[in-house]
């Protein structure tokens, strides 16, 4: 599957989590945050199979605190973007 796809995918996939939780009466801050924690899990047990995964894998690990909780809100903001998901 070409990478384009592949990312089509995830971001379809965690744009309906992300409506749910928005649904579910989540604030802006408590996804985020659960972002934050997803991409602490993947950092530790997820095998990243492409150069941009390894890179988004690199950078969250020699990122501080600040600098992920940056990061887990930008991709939330890229995902929000898509259409049909309000923020």
């Amino acid at each position: 599957m070409p990478v384009t796809d592949q990312f089509q995918q995830f971001a379809r996939e965690l744009s309906q989590r992300i409506q749910a939780a928005q649904q579910a009466g989540m604030s802006q801050q408590d996804i985020k945050a659960r972002a934050q924690q997803i991409g602490d899990w993947l950092a530790q047990e997820v095998e990243p199979r492409t150069p941009e995964q390894r890179l988004l894998k690199e950078m969250w690990q020699v990122a501080n605190q600040q600098e992920q909780e940056a990061i887990a809100s930008s991709l939330v903001k890229v995902i929000q973007r898509q259409p049909g998901i309000s923020g």
